[in-house]
């Protein structure tokens, strides 16, 4: 099929009242897999894999990310926020499960292990960071690109069925989709002090910070207050704004190198996601 619906598809897996009324999911990996789709979609032999192959994979990224967002500590016993966690955790585990069920019954055993190795890889990655980040050894600058790194493990695993001269141009563009995808998160983060631990926001600040700055930051239940006026001090959201806008300008440079005919509309069509967000009021940034 020529359209693409891969967010309807996972609609019977992702949306379940048990999870709806009792946690949070995460943000479904849109633009990533619709870059995956507009390149499968293109791809003379796997065209018409393009849906299976692109809902399998972003339900397993949802899985990981899902995992993500489960706390490291189990410390609160509150019956509402327990059930959350485990669901959390259940959910994750289902999602990841899928595509094993998806794949085998669709006879694609090879893209089984394909995928399983870039999950192992994109764990590997993350317990990386997570080891730099216990020891408060992250840049701002190596967390935003460790974070790119992890997110895009999953489809880069597809360079074993793109062809030699397809490769490299789909490297490219997913990195820099997934960078605008990553600073935009990071906006939203910036712009509530509930989610500051371990955002950009967080690791700027402990490079660039005072002493006691960096000591309020690295306490278990900082003021929120406090780290309101510390976020408008370094102007973390506006500076992320203009990380924003500069991987923007070269995500458009790199698409005008696209052939217009092949990808070209299609890969636009992703920008414009970015480009819309970019020119809307922006109210909530500080000044």
């Amino acid at each position: 099929m020529n359209s693409y619906r891969i967010p309807e598809i996972a609609k019977p897996y992702i949306e379940h009242d048990m999870i709806r009324q009792h946690t949070d999911l995460p943000v479904f990996p849109e633009l990533r897999a619709r870059l995956l789709y507009a390149f499968l979609n293109n791809h003379s032999s796997l065209a018409g894999y393009s849906e299976l192959y692109t809902l399998v994979t972003s339900l397993v990224q949802l899985g990981l990310d899902t995992h993500d967002t489960v706390s490291i500590t189990n410390d609160d016993k509150e019956i509402k926020s327990a059930r959350s966690r485990q669901l959390k955790v259940l959910a994750g585990d289902y999602f990841s499960s899928r595509f094993y069920y998806l794949l085998s019954h669709a006879g694609h055993i090879d893209l089984i292990g394909i995928i399983s190795r870039a999950i192992c890889e994109a764990n590997r990655l993350k317990m990386n960071s997570y080891l730099l980040m216990k020891q408060f050894k992250l840049s701002a600058d190596d967390y935003i690109e460790q974070s790119v790194d992890v997110k895009t493990q999953l489809f880069l695993s597809f360079k074993a069925l793109f062809a030699e001269g397809v490769y490299p141009m789909w490297a490219d563009l997913l990195r820099l989709f997934t960078r605008c995808e990553v600073l935009l998160q990071e906006i939203i983060r910036s712009e509530s002090s509930q989610q500051y631990r371990e955002s950009w926001g967080f690791w700027h600040v402990l490079q660039w910070g005072t002493k006691e700055e960096k000591k309020l930051l690295q306490t278990d239940e900082p003021d929120p207050a406090k780290l309101r006026s510390i976020w408008i001090k370094y102007k973390v959201t506006p500076q992320l704004y203009q990380l924003l806008e500069g991987c923007m300008k070269e995500l458009q440079d790199k698409l005008q190198t696209v052939e217009p005919d092949k990808w070209g509309k299609e890969l636009q069509a992703i920008g414009e996601t970015f480009r819309s967000f970019l020119n809307a009021p922006r109210a909530t940034q500080e000044v």
